[in-house]
């Protein structure tokens, strides 16, 4: 399984992206603004890496995108705005608005569709790029 991360769009506070599963668009992301790779206020350096399937505490069943210099806990999860990502990666059906904020919108459901479409796998990789 081949997963790619497109970021298209920084906005202030956040990152808007999309997220392409073996060459098919398959959901709208979205992450912290670029802050030098602080945990838990930045998205993660553009590159590739591992996420490996684990079960959190907080989200249940997902994935951990692992080996980030200077990171940890970088989860695919359910969230809406910047608020919600803690350097994390948010899927959504679409990017929209809540309120004032930028948002991905319907993130539950999206983010059930993805582990629904990874059932059985255990790890991927997942390339991050700038457009």
């Amino acid at each position: 399984m081949k997963v790619e991360l497109f970021r298209m769009e920084r906005k202030s506070g956040c990152t808007l992206g999309m997220l392409r599963v073996d060459g098919e668009i398959f959901c709208a992301t979205l992450e912290n603004s670029w802050l030098d790779n602080t945990p838990c206020e930045s998205c993660i350096p553009v590159g590739c890496y591992m996420a490996e399937r684990v079960s959190s505490p907080h989200f249940g069943n997902t994935f951990e995108v692992v080996d980030v210099p200077g990171r940890t806990h970088i989860l695919f999860h359910a969230g809406n705005t910047e608020e919600d990502t803690l350097g994390c990666i948010l899927p959504g059906k679409y990017h929209g608005r809540l309120g004032v904020k930028r948002a991905v919108l319907d993130s539950r459901n999206t983010f059930n569709d993805f582990i629904k479409l990874t059932e059985g796998v255990m790890e991927f990789d997942l390339f991050i790029v700038d457009v």
